[in-house]
C-alpha cells in the first residue's frame, strides 16, 4: 500500500478558499494582497505638490506686475497641479484613476495646499511682520474673528471642490480607455 505524498503548493480553488490557498503557496494573487495592486499615491500628492508651487510661483511672478484674483489664482494653480498629478498617475499605471483614488489624491493634495499655506504664512508673519504688524494684525482678529473664519471656511471649500472637479476632469480627458474607443 502506498500513499501519494500530499501536495503543499496546490492552486486555490474555486470554491471560495482562494484565500487560504494563495497564502500557503506563498504566491502574491491580486485575491491575496490587494494591496499589492494599490498605487502608492503620496508619490501622486507629491506631484499634486510640485505642479501647485510651480504654478503659484509663475503667478507670484506675474502679481508683482498684474493685480490678479487671489481665488483665480488659487484655482488654476489646484488645476495646473491636478493635471501634473493625473497624468504622471495614468503614464505610470496606464489607466485612469478610480473614485477612491480620486477622493484620496483630492484629500492628499489640499492637505498639501494647506500644508503650504501655512508655512507661507508663517514666513510672511516671522520675516516680514514686525512687532507691531503682529500686534495689529492679532487685535483686528480678535476683535473680528467671525469674517477672518468664513474667509477660512470659503477657501478651504473653494480648493476642496476645484481639486475635485479638476482631478475628476482630467482624469476624464486623460483615460486611455476613453482615447481608444
Amino acid at each position: 500500500m502506498s500513499r501519494k505524498p500530499t501536495q503543499l503548493n496546490k492552486s486555490p480553488s474555486r470554491s471560495g478558499d482562494s484565500q487560504s490557498g494563495a497564502s500557503q503557496s506563498g504566491s502574491k494573487t491580486p485575491l491575496s494582497n490587494p494591496k499589492a495592486t494599490q498605487p502608492k499615491m503620496a508619490q501622486y500628492v507629491g506631484f499634486f505638490a510640485v505642479g501647485y508651487i510651480l504654478a503659484s510661483a509663475i503667478f507670484m511672478m506675474i502679481q508683482t506686475k498684474l493685480a490678479l484674483n487671489s481665488q483665480l489664482v488659487t484655482v488654476i494653480s489646484i488645476v495646473i497641479g491636478a493635471y501634473i498629478a493625473v497624468h504622471k498617475f495614468i503614464k505610470h499605471q496606464q489607466r485612469a484613476l478610480d473614485r477612491g483614488e480620486i477622493n484620496r489624491l483630492m484629500f492628499g493634495g489640499v492637505a498639501v495646499v494647506w500644508l503650504l499655506t501655512i508655512i507661507y504664512f508663517l514666513g510672511i508673519w516671522f520675516f516680514l511682520f514686525d512687532a507691531v504688524s503682529r500686534e495689529v494684525l492679532m487685535e483686528m482678529s480678535m476683535q473680528q474673528p467671525l469674517p477672518l473664519l468664513s474667509a477660512l471656511v470659503m477657501i478651504l471649500v473653494l480648493s476642496l471642490v476645484s481639486a475635485r472637479i479638476s482631478i475628476w476632469a482630467v482624469n476624464h480627458l486623460l483615460d486611455p480607455k476613453r482615447k481608444t474607443i
